[in-house]
C-alpha cells in the first residue's frame, strides 16, 4: 500500500467512529451489482476534507473517494480477521518446549523450502 494510500485510510478512520463506517459499508455495498444511490451527510471538516482529495485530482468524486476508502477498510478487516484465526489457531495448539535456536531453525527451514 502506497504512502498516500495509508494516510488517506488512517486519516479516514480518524474521522468516523468503527460504527459509522460499518454503517456506511452496509449501505454502500451493492445488491446484485446494482450501484444505489444514498445521501450522507458529513461535518464540516469532514466535508473539507472530502473536497480537498477531490479538487486535487485524487479522486474523481467524493463517492468514488468513500467507496475506495471503505474498499480499503473492509481490505484492513479481512486482514485483521485473518491475523486473529491465526492467533487463535496458535493459542489453541498449546506451547513448546523448543528452544528459540530450534524455533528458529525450523522457521529458516521453512523459508529456504
Amino acid at each position: 500500500m502506497c504512502v498516500r494510500s495509508r494516510f488517506i485510510h488512517r486519516c479516514f478512520l480518524s474521522l468516523f467512529a468503527d460504527l459509522f463506517l460499518m454503517r456506511l459499508w452496509c449501505i454502500f455495498t451493492p445488491k446484485d451489482s446494482i450501484v444505489r444511490r444514498q445521501s450522507i451527510s458529513f461535518t464540516e471538516p469532514n466535508d473539507e476534507w472530502l473536497k480537498s482529495q477531490v479538487d486535487n485530482k485524487e479522486y474523481s468524486s467524493k463517492s468514488e473517494l468513500v467507496n475506495d476508502l471503505i474498499r480499503q477498510a473492509r481490505n484492513q478487516q479481512q486482514q485483521i480477521d485473518l491475523i486473529r484465526l491465526k492467533l487463535d489457531r496458535a493459542e489453541k495448539s498449546g506451547f513448546t518446549s523448543d528452544s528459540k535456536s530450534d524455533i528458529l531453525k525450523q522457521a529458516k527451514k521453512l523459508m529456504n523450502g
